[in-house]
């Protein structure tokens, strides 16, 4: 009897962690949002501005303007409901947008959120991004790092080696952003890590009415920030593309442990 009940169990088990890990859509106030199956919202889409970032980590992650405000290739990892990757593709029409995501099953979800049909210079790939970070043939100005599964950021993607290839794959005057969980543990060793990649040039800022912490990493060796020309530029930027990017510069600091 137990021969047959074990595997019965096994089987019963394994349906219920594949379906756990099932993305769907959810419709509530006008707001469409990408959620696994314990609720956590991975991405907000406001059905009347479709186009808009409606959650405020994703507007501070803009921050990178404030580094580089003319990038040509923009590389995302994590598609979610593709807030950032159309943001990037109509607001910076000189630049390539390539999204890596490795759930298929995301990606299937792509209509739902008016992610635009791939085309010569919008890219969605299905991938590992710490395998396709390994190439050697990577140009980025900017990484966008917002890549998140049912379970949280998964190690892979916030490992020393993972950084080190990111920062390979920059420009000289490129930009790396992360976006760290507010719940995440281990964000302070995520943070020493990328100090150490980047030569000490990694602040940090947190959004409003939020716990996250959007970490900006400059490969250019020879920045350094003068906070009066950083919020001048902040509020040209800001006003252009409707980002509250003086916040984010008054929210950065420099070799200071993150609160939590």
């Amino acid at each position: 009897m137990a021969k047959r009940i074990l595997p019965a169990i096994r089987d019963f088990v394994q349906i219920l962690v594949d379906g756990w890990g099932k993305p769907g859509v959810c419709d509530e106030g006008g707001v469409r949002s990408l959620q696994f199956n314990d609720g956590a919202v991975q991405s907000s889409m406001r059905v009347s501005e479709p186009y808009e970032l409606d959650l405020g980590y994703t507007r501070a992650m803009m921050g990178f303007l404030l580094f580089n405000d003319e990038p040509q290739h923009i590389l995302l990892v994590g598609l979610g409901g593709g807030s950032l990757s159309k943001y990037c593709y109509h607001q910076f029409p000189q630049a390539r947008i390539t999204t890596l995501e490795i759930n298929p099953d995301v990606i299937t979800l792509r209509d739902e959120f008016l992610i635009p049909p791939d085309n010569e210079r919008f890219e969605i790939v299905q991938a590992d991004a710490a395998d396709y970070l390994t190439r050697s043939d990577l140009h980025a100005d900017v990484i966008l790092l917002d890549g998140y599964d049912a379970e949280g950021l998964p190690k892979s993607l916030c490992a020393e080696s993972f950084y080190s290839n990111c920062w390979q794959a920059l420009s000289t005057q490129g930009v790396l952003v992360a976006n760290l969980w507010g719940g995440e543990p281990n964000r302070g060793v995520y943070l020493n890590r990328l100090r150490g990649i980047f030569d000490g040039r990694v602040w940090w800022s947190k959004p409003r009415n939020s716990s996250n912490l959007i970490v900006f990493a400059v490969k250019n060796e020879h920045f350094y920030p003068q906070w009066s020309r950083l919020i001048a530029k902040a509020q040209t930027l800001g006003t252009r593309y409707r980002l509250d990017l003086t916040w984010v510069v008054k929210n950065m600091r420099l070799r200071v442990e993150p609160d939590g």
